[in-house]
């Protein structure tokens, strides 16, 4: 919850400034401003040709109706929202929002055809007493329990250890390898080995410039979900070009 719209409308600007057509050709970037930003950053994207995806952090899990204060996931693929994050750690622990919601949602996305970004990830607590792989499986088990096998391959699934988050204390790289094999191998178990391979694996927790490019050198780390230093353009831009350069 950060940036109104003419802040919003100044930071997709310098990302445009920075970001050059080789820095994302072989990756996809999209960036997740606030819902009131949305309009305002689709614009400047579009009619600037900025080489960034849309994406939304949160959406409805109807498409119309009784639902005051919700967005709709059709308002959002009507402004060309192409990727929406769902389950975010401070959504599960700000709003309650449970892993049957959380699929819910997940589907809300894909029935209207954008790419969910759907996070699991575990507690201080939960890790302390040896529990992620257990959070994780039941995480991503009950998100993909009702998703066709055949869609699962174009989702993205982001590890976002919840101990991690905001605190300045990221994962080491072999924590978020360890972490994103294992969801990797749970996709293998619900959906399928070519699901599994094909399936995207993010790691996102205190994600910045000088630690992107280790963490996206493991082998199961497909990609990167950029908090607080996505708000600075120049920091962004770095990671940006730390995973082009692991793709190449």
């Amino acid at each position: 919850m950060n940036l109104d719209h003419l802040e919003a409308i100044h930071a997709a600007r310098d990302l445009g400034l920075r970001i050059q057509p080789a820095d994302v050709s072989g990756i996809d970037v999209s960036v997740h401003p606030p819902f009131t930003d949305i309009r305002s950053v689709q614009s400047v994207l579009e009619g600037e040709g900025i080489p960034v995806a849309l994406g939304a952090q949160n959406c409805a899990i109807e498409d119309s109706g009784a639902f005051t204060g919700e967005v709709s996931p059709v308002m959002l693929a009507k402004l060309h929202v192409e990727y929406v994050i769902v389950g975010h750690s401070e959504r599960r622990a700000h709003f309650a929002e449970s892993d049957a919601v959380v699929a819910a949602k997940l589907r809300a996305v894909l029935r209207n055809g954008m790419v969910p970004i759907c996070c699991v990830g575990e507690s201080i607590d939960e890790r302390d007493i040896g529990l992620t792989q257990e959070r994780l499986s039941s995480q991503v088990g009950a998100a993909l329990a009702a998703v066709p096998v055949d869609v699962v391959g174009g989702m993205v699934i982001a590890y976002e250890p919840i101990w991690a988050i905001g605190t300045g204390q990221a994962a080491t790289p072999a924590d978020a390898q360890e972490a994103c094999a294992w969801i990797r191998g749970v996709v293998a178990t619900v959906a399928g080995e070519d699901a599994a391979l094909a399936v995207r694996i993010q790691y996102g927790g205190s994600v910045k410039a000088d630690n992107g490019e280790e963490l996206m050198r493991c082998p199961d780390v497909d990609g990167l979900l950029v908090g607080g230093a996505s708000l600075d353009a120049a920091e962004f831009t770095e990671i940006v070009r730390a995973a082009s350069r692991t793709s190449r």
